[in-house]
């Protein structure tokens, strides 16, 4: 499929190309957060986002597996990031909290994507909906769980960079 164009993003920025993949995160990130704090039901989170005009642009499959997933494995999600925190998990704003969770089963579940690919996209939503700095903390976060579940891959990575120094 296409990127397509959006008129402007959520923090009225100029517009950019969004793939069908970026289309299902932003679609998981309203999710988790209605979920985190409003505590509606799966079923119902999902009927909601789909009657949403945009929806039939974003990766169905990879929404469904990406929201499912976070919120059958949340605890195992919130345990694994505690420890790259500098504050109890639930002292984080609603939006860090749920991009810090898809990013973080995105790493643990699709090996496929690369580590960097999952921050970046995961940046940009924090930069899109959240506070000034919480891009900033989103990426301090995920680059250390990646370091976490993905050592050879990060470490591959950073030598490659310092090799072309």
């Amino acid at each position: 499929m296409m990127a397509e164009q959006s008129p402007t993003t959520p923090a009225g920025k100029p517009a950019v190309l969004r793939s069908p993949r970026r289309r299902a995160r932003e679609f998981v990130l309203q999710g988790l957060y209605q979920w985190r704090v409003s505590g509606n039901d799966e079923a119902a989170i999902e009927a909601h986002l789909r009657d949403i005009d945009d929806f039939d642009k974003a990766d169905r499959e990879f929404f469904v597996g990406l929201l499912r997933g976070v919120l059958a494995q949340r605890q195992i999600l919130e345990a694994k990031l505690q420890a790259y925190l500098d504050r109890p998990f639930n002292d984080l704003s609603p939006i860090e909290a749920c991009v810090l969770l898809a990013g973080a089963f995105e790493l643990s579940n699709y090996p496929q994507t690369p580590y960097r690919v999952i921050i970046n996209e995961s940046i940009e939503l924090a930069k899109g909906y959240g506070g000034t700095d919480g891009h900033k903390y989103v990426n301090g976060v995920l680059d250390r769980l990646a370091a976490g579940l993905r050592p050879a891959e990060v470490e591959a990575k950073r030598a490659a960079r310092v090799k072309g120094r």
